[in-house]
């Protein structure tokens, strides 16, 4: 009994890992759908994010499960706490680059991100995508160091924010209102997803140690 305890747990980490692999391919997708303004691909992270739903809610009903019937201890409570914490990471990863499909998809067959920021924004892009395969890799070594390291690395897509905010509310940014929106809301969405990535990472750092990392 406890040698199938064990299996599950192992299988919910794996979950998890793949749930943080999905959210990097959204990302990726909706990022390719920013700069090539391409409606199919809008639509198939819209349709993860559907998935990606569906996988959080049968995650932490089958955590509520663990605890109910198990009533797991010390390494294995955490476990269960990381795969729960994460879940709500998770989701939110997949709503944010739901969200930059959105965007794409009400300015189609418009672009959106002019030319002059467009290197930004591919930059963030790729940032972001790298930041969920480096969480999943974190998971699947439960490496504990892996919090600290994207959390430095978070520091770019900071970075990156302001000077794109710097740009948008310049005396010479000539391209309207809605652009300027568009971008604003559109940079939120890579820095809150970045930052999710990171969250993800430091649960890993609890999940290895029981040491809770917190801010940077």
């Amino acid at each position: 009994m406890r040698e199938a305890f064990r299996v599950e747990l192992d299988e919910l980490i794996g979950d998890l890992a793949r749930m943080t692999r999905l959210g990097g391919r959204m990302i990726t997708n909706a990022s390719t759908a920013l700069h090539q303004v391409d409606l199919a691909l809008t639509e198939l992270v819209i349709a993860d994010d559907l998935e990606m739903t569906a996988r959080c809610d049968a995650t932490l009903r089958r955590c509520v499960t663990l605890l109910a019937l198990q009533a797991p201890v010390a390494t294995d409570l955490r476990v269960v706490v990381v795969a729960m914490r994460a879940t709500d990471d998770l989701r939110r990863m997949g709503s944010l680059a739901h969200h930059i499909a959105k965007v794409v998809r009400l300015r189609h067959p418009n672009p959106i991100i002019p030319g002059s920021i467009r290197p930004m924004f591919a930059r963030m892009g790729m940032l972001a995508s790298q930041f969920a395969e480096d969480a999943a890799t974190a998971i699947d070594h439960r490496d504990a160091l892996s919090g600290d390291r994207l959390a430095e690395a978070d520091d770019e897509v900071d970075l990156l924010r302001r000077r794109l905010f710097s740009i948008l509310f310049a005396e010479d940014w000539e391209h309207g209102v809605e652009a300027a929106i568009d971008a604003s809301l559109i940079g939120r969405y890579y820095e809150r997803f970045a930052d999710h990535a990171v969250a993800i990472a430091r649960q890993v750092c609890y999940l290895a140690t029981g040491r809770m990392l917190v801010g940077h």
